[in-house]
This record gives structure tokens, sequence and C-alpha cells, in this order.
């Protein structure tokens, strides 16, 4: 299943004022699992940047004025986006801005709805934990992921957040010390290990291989277990 985690950054709150998306991020999953994959695009929206929108992304007007069109990267975007299921926060708010961006083009793209099924992490949240704080800062207390380095809001870095809070609030382990304790007047979970996002240029592990004298010492042992219980499902299992 290919899963495509996204983000956007805005001029403003309102496509009834002709605010414009200014920033997409997408990660990619397949089956669960983060490919590396991802799309990045800074877009000058031919308007100003409300000045608390500014306050939030710290994207400015200057900063914009060579980035594209958004009808120069729609073509890549969409094609980016098809045949995979969207996980957005606040869905209806990103969806409602990349289809106010598709209607100015004149009917030449479909409503995203058409090409992708979407997944809302805020309603999700919102029926796992009722009552409480849902947004992403939230989120990642919640589910230990780190976000020291989110400032600012941006729309890539949001997006590979985003993507450890999925993955852990539908079905990863979150609670790695079973000794550990909700707060029960916060709801949060006291983490005993923290998920950190390793840098990409770390060295590579290193391997260890059994040396020739640990190979037959274990299969020694396979052949006893096999002569005791009658059978041995790991023999042979690494031929």
């Amino acid at each position: 299943m290919r899963q495509i985690v996204l983000d956007t950054e805005t001029t403003g709150l309102e496509t009834s004022q002709d605010h414009r998306i200014i920033e997409i991020g997408c990660v990619e999953m397949v089956d669960r699992k983060l490919t590396g994959r991802h799309y990045h695009q800074y877009i000058n929206p031919q308007r100003k940047v409300d000045e608390g929108a500014m306050e939030v992304h710290g994207i400015t007007d200057q900063f914009l004025e060579d980035k594209p069109l958004f009808e120069a990267i729609v073509t890549d975007f969409f094609e980016f986006l098809d045949d995979a299921e969207l996980i957005i926060h606040n869905a209806s708010f990103d969806i409602g801005f990349i289809n106010h961006e598709a209607k100015k083009l004149r009917g030449a793209h479909q409503p995203i709805e058409s090409r992708c099924r979407v997944i809302d992490t805020l309603a999700l949240a919102r029926q796992k934990h009722p009552g409480q704080k849902n947004n992403l800062d939230a989120l990642c207390k919640r589910y230990g992921v780190d976000n020291s380095q989110r400032q600012l809001h941006g729309a890539l870095l949001d997006a590979e957040i985003l993507a450890d809070v999925y993955l852990l609030m539908t079905g990863g382990q979150v609670n790695l010390n079973i000794n550990d304790q909700s707060d029960s007047e916060s709801g949060e979970i006291n983490m005993a290990s923290v998920i950190r996002r390793l840098p990409d240029n770390r060295p590579p592990l290193r391997v260890v291989k059994a040396s020739d004298e640990e190979i037959t010492l274990h299969e020694q042992k396979l052949a006893a277990i096999a002569t005791k219980s009658g059978q041995c499902i790991w023999q042979g299992a690494g031929e």
C-alpha cells in the first residue's frame, strides 16, 4: 500500500479570501515504511503573505519572489500523489487549498478527492483521544516523537513528523517501558524512550558474521533439537 503524508503552508487561512499555497511537503510510505522518496516545493503565490501566517512558518514575500507558480509544478505534484492514500492533519484545510489552486487552472485538474483516498489524522486523533489537545505538537508529546527542530512550521518537516505520529497512532508500539504510567490528568504517556530521527549521513551499522566454528556449533545444536523433538524448523532456514 502506497501512502503519502502531506502538509502545506499558505499565505493565510481562507481560500474565500484567495489565500494561496506557498509550500508543499510530502513523504512516501509503502507498506507502512518510509521509502526515502519525498516531494518538496516552494511556490510563488502572486500575492502577499499575511503577517500572522508569516509568524507561523517564517516564509517571506522576498523568499517566494523567484519560486515557480503552482501551474508550473502541478503536473509533477499530482503525478507524485496519483494512486496513493493521503495522510493529512486537518485534511479539510490542505485539501481545500489544493482544490482552490486546481480550480484556478480552469478545470484542467479534478478535485484531489477524486484522485486519492484521504485519511485525516486530526479526526483520527480526536476519536482516540477525545477531550484532549490533538494538534501536531500535542501528538508528538503524547507519542514521544521528537519535534525539537520545529521552531517554525515547515511543510516537509511537518510531513516527516506526522508520518512518525501516524505510524505510532495506528498500531506502532508507543510505551517501550512496561513500568511507565500515564498521567491521569494530562492523558500524556511518560516515555522511557523518545523517537529521534537519525541523520542521513550516519555511518552504516557494522555487520559481524558468524565464524565457521560458531556455524558448526549452531548446526550441532539444531541437530540435537531435531533428535529430541522429532523435527527442528530452523534446520536449513539459512540455506
